[in-house]
């Protein structure tokens, strides 16, 4: 099987054919750190950790993923001054933070994470090839400003498609020293106003680089003049990826093959507010969910699809992990092994076709997830018929195998413990449910039927679905159905932004 991903810019899915054979190197723009993330900007980081595992076990390929750290722009200094906290502190701070979320929720440390303060050099070297390729100039007002000339890359705008005279510039952009209103910057010289430690010295001046030459720089330090993938989020499409892709190819350099952009969370179909993300953040959210819910709720739909947020949002997820984990704790039961023994076997396990041909149609996870339901509905099926335990076990390791391409296997040890209080609570709804079966039984024993059923019916309108078989009475969780369609090939999604 062939793996196939949407490639924003040629607005198609195309085979993914990796320039190394065997290995696959992918870019993502990570977070700037000036605030605490909530689960909006931790979405791009899900979505590409998705990716990256399925690379590895559906295709076997070596990964080398690039995840870089803004730690230096306008927002950092601005809100350390308002303050009064050391720049760097306030950044280094916010790094901390996004780096404990995104373990909490199973994210996996990327091959390298630089940040860009550490890569000055390389930025001054790519300025000065930009300035001797007449792409780029310093600004004749002495202020240190050096700026890329956007009409001296006729292929400016191909990314989004846009007409460089259709563009507007920004409204807080400053406009001195510019031959082109439109003109970006590559390099800020010092401000009087800033402080010294935020600047550093090059042939133009002391100053502090733009956010987009910082990406370039990085990008090709890490991966080269060219690599596979180059991902983020569609609100960074323009104007930061637009511009990392005309400096870079106006450098001399290859740059990405494959431009890959997910969506956004939103609330109400807009992006998430600043007022409402405060109270999103993992660690306000995993205070009272399950930290596999939150994954959950990140990882199950499509990556292009724009993820709407509601009150409810992080009960259907949990109702979700809980259906599969009743499932896989009830099989373990049954087939009396134990979940390192079925991780383990699922570790090397052949997953389901119908699950891999989801996965390679560019990551459709919604699809995908269908085909993990239909393995619990069946292995569900099989333990109350109580017969077949060897084709329980079997159906559970195909679940296990599949849960763990998404980063999604309640066994797994990343998820002992969840939120404080969830063992015990798992625990205690167990033996409640018991306590009511039991009743229901001796209800039918003697012939009460309208009591059985006022019990079955209660448990329902709890979420409890009761099942009688063969062999006994089951019970699980119900779960609705998994959200997420397939988005055509031009959506995008409503936007927000991974820098709010």
């Amino acid at each position: 099987m062939t793996l196939r991903l949407h490639d924003s810019a040629t607005r198609e899915v195309r085979d993914f054919v990796p320039r190394v054979p065997g290995r696959a190197s992918i870019y993502i723009c990570g977070l700037t750190t000036q605030t605490s993330p909530h689960i909006g900007h931790l979405r791009f980081a899900v979505a590409f950790d998705v990716l990256r595992r399925w690379m590895e076990r559906g295709h076997g390929l070596e990964v080398t993923l690039v995840r870089n750290v803004t730690d230096i722009d306008d927002k950092i200094l601005a809100k350390s001054a308002e303050h009064s906290v050391a720049w760097n502190e306030w950044s280094q701070r916010y790094e901390r933070e996004t780096s404990a979320a995104l373990e909490t929720i199973g994210v996996r440390p990327p091959s390298y994470e630089p940040r860009a303060t550490g890569h000055v050099p390389d930025m001054i070297e790519l300025m000065e090839r930009l300035i001797e390729r007449g792409h780029a100039y310093p600004a004749d007002d002495g202020s240190g400003d050096v700026y890329f000339d956007v009409r001296s890359w006729p292929a400016y705008g191909e990314l989004t498609r846009q007409s460089i005279d259709d563009m507007t510039p920004a409204t807080d952009a400053d406009p001195r020293g510019k031959r082109d209103p439109r003109d970006f910057a590559l390099w800020k010289g010092a401000k009087a106003d800033e402080p010294h430690t935020a600047t550093w010295p090059t042939p133009w001046g002391r100053g502090r680089p733009g956010w987009h030459l910082e990406c370039s720089a990085m990008a090709w330090r890490w991966l080269g003049e060219e690599f596979d993938i180059h991902g983020g989020g569609n609100d960074l499409r323009f104007p930061h990826h637009e511009n990392e892709q005309a400096q870079s190819r106006a450098a001399g350099f290859g740059f990405t093959n494959f431009w890959l952009h997910n969506g956004m969370l939103t609330t109400g179909g807009e992006k998430m507010s600043k007022s409402i993300g405060n109270t999103l953040t993992v660690q306000e959210l995993t205070k009272i969910y399950r930290p596999l819910a939150v994954r959950w709720l990140l990882a199950t739909v499509h990556y292009r699809s724009a993820l709407e947020y509601t009150p409810t949002s992080l009960d259907e997820a949990t109702a979700q992990v809980e259906r599969v984990e009743g499932f896989l704790r009830r099989a373990l039961e049954a087939a009396a092994t134990t979940p390192d023994a079925l991780r383990a076997e699922a570790a090397d396990v052949a997953l389901p076709p119908a699950f891999s041909e989801a996965m390679d149609d560019d990551v459709n996870v919604s699809a995908a997830l269908a085909v993990v339901f239909e393995h619990v509905r069946r292995g569900n099926a099989a333990l109350a018929s109580g017969a077949d335990h060897e084709g329980v076990r079997q159906t559970a390791v195909a679940v296990a195998g599949m849960l763990d391409v998404l980063g999604l296997d309640p066994l797994a040890p990343q998820w002992d413990g969840g939120a404080e209080g969830d063992a015990a609570a798992l625990q205690a709804l167990d033996g409640l449910v018991s306590e009511r079966l039991a009743a229901r039984a001796a209800a039918k024993k003697e012939k009460d039927f309208a009591t059985a059923d006022a019990i079955r019916d209660a448990l329902a309108a709890l979420g409890i679905t009761v099942a009688d078989g063969p062999a006994g009475v089951t019970w699980e969780l119900a779960t609705p159905t998994p959200a997420g369609d397939r988005p055509t090939d031009d959506s995008t999604g409503p936007t927000t932004t991974q820098e709010d």
